[in-house]
């Protein structure tokens, strides 16, 4: 008499189990070597182009108004001046959230100005120009001295500040953002005798330095 083996149902539940898991195992592979691919392209990419942060100068800073209107609050009217330019032959560059404005000594004396965002295309240059004020500005106890003291020396110094976020476009790929700062130095000099006289205004073209 021949004998009849058959599996039994739980031998083939455990087959298939196999199954289903090692279909599991090729699919999360190929998707993980797709993912791989795409990484590694997009850094070989950005290797190559290796983009470099953008350039701005300072133009020109005229003060209008710089005066204490209380013992320890701040009236001011500033108008800058940038020259930003986008220093890379194959990357445009996106600009994002601008704001803008101005600090002495470590105090910041106008409030944040929003400037409208921009597309910089390759080796492109742009101007950009912004109304900076403030009215009431809490100031230190300090201000009236440290402006006095530099009436004396014949000038004032203000940093000029723009921040923002950007992204690189390679092609028809555009990047994350990416957070910058940008700090511009004005010198602005004095009147006859050292009265002030609006608006003290800086013309030196001041490179500024660019932090991504």
């Amino acid at each position: 008499m021949s004998q009849v083996f058959s599996k039994s149902p739980k031998h083939c539940a455990k087959q298939q189990g196999l199954t289903i898991e090692k279909s599991y195992k090729k699919l999360f592979f190929a998707c993980s070597a797709v993912f791989t691919s795409v990484l590694a392209f997009i850094f070989l990419i950005w290797v190559i182009l290796h983009p470099s942060k953008p350039q701005f100068s300072l133009k020109e800073a005229d003060i209008y108004q710089l005066n204490l209107s209380g013992p320890h609050l701040l009236n001011s009217s500033i108008q800058l001046t940038l020259l930003s330019k986008n220093p890379n032959k194959r990357v445009g560059i996106y600009y994002d959230e601008l704001q803008a404005y101005a600090s002495y000594k470590g105090q910041q004396i106008t409030v944040d100005t929003s400037l409208p965002p921009f597309y910089q295309g390759h080796e492109e240059s742009n101007l950009l120009t912004a109304s900076l004020e403030g009215t009431g500005l809490p100031v230190a106890p300090s201000f009236g001295y440290e402006v006095g003291r530099d009436q004396t020396t014949g000038r004032i110094i203000l940093n000029l500040k723009v921040n923002g976020k950007l992204r690189w476009k390679v092609g028809t790929w555009v990047s994350g953002k990416y957070r910058f700062n940008v700090n511009c130095i004005s010198v602005m000099a004095f009147g006859p005798n050292n009265i002030p006289t609006a608006p003290l205004s800086s013309y030196q073209g001041t490179q500024c330095s660019t932090a991504v």
